[in-house]
């Protein structure tokens, strides 16, 4: 299957799912659209007709993921102790922010050259398909599932953490009218504020 294709297959289906969830969902008291393709959360948006701080997308968890294992198994320090945040498209539109990311606390850039920072960086945006490659035809959906857990518990359980999710943006960061992967702070109390029968 081609690239096209894919994306196609994938707008039918999202299409579809969402038609159903909206159709079955408009007297709930609480509900939210998790999608897991973030090129496909603007479309569910649009489908749906709810909130957009009800509808967003699995946009960056995944490659920061990545890219917090790479930083911790260069410095051999615990995964735990990094913090980092891709944000942008799922894919080669992903930006990472090295002074934003830190270990201990420490800006990364204090730690390592520019030049390590940037193959961390670059073999995190390009994880997906080395992955894809070591699995062959296999297929590997337990970081999805953890990254959907992530978002799904920061909600239920009202934590508010902030993580890259693909969102519509109505002016934040200078963009408006489009869906881009952000820092999002998912719990209850930002989605009653929106909340509607």
């Amino acid at each position: 299957m081609s690239r096209d294709d894919l994306v196609l297959t994938n707008m039918n289906i999202v299409k579809q799912v969402t038609e159903q969830v909206a159709k079955y969902s408009r007297r709930a008291s609480s509900y939210w659209l998790l999608i897991p393709l973030d090129a496909m959360t603007q479309l569910a948006l649009h489908v749906s007709k709810f909130p957009r701080t009800r509808v967003f997308g699995q946009s960056g968890i995944l490659d920061t993921a990545r890219l917090r294992t790479f930083i911790a198994q260069e410095l051999e320090v615990s995964v735990e102790d990094v913090y980092a945040c891709i944000l942008g498209g799922h894919g080669d539109t992903m930006v990472a922010i090295p002074r934003l990311t830190t270990v201990g606390g420490v800006p990364l850039p204090e730690l390592l050259p520019k030049e390590k920072i940037d193959k961390l960086i670059e073999r995190a945006v390009k994880g997906g398909a080395e992955i894809v490659a070591l699995l062959k035809n296999r297929k590997c959906l337990l970081r999805s599932g953890t990254a959907t857990a992530q978002m799904v518990e920061s909600i239920l359980l009202d934590k508010k953490r902030i993580l890259p999710c693909a969102t519509y943006l109505e002016g934040e960061y200078g963009i408006k009218g489009t869906v881009v992967g952000v820092p999002a702070k998912l719990g209850k109390e930002r989605n009653r504020k929106d909340n509607r029968d």
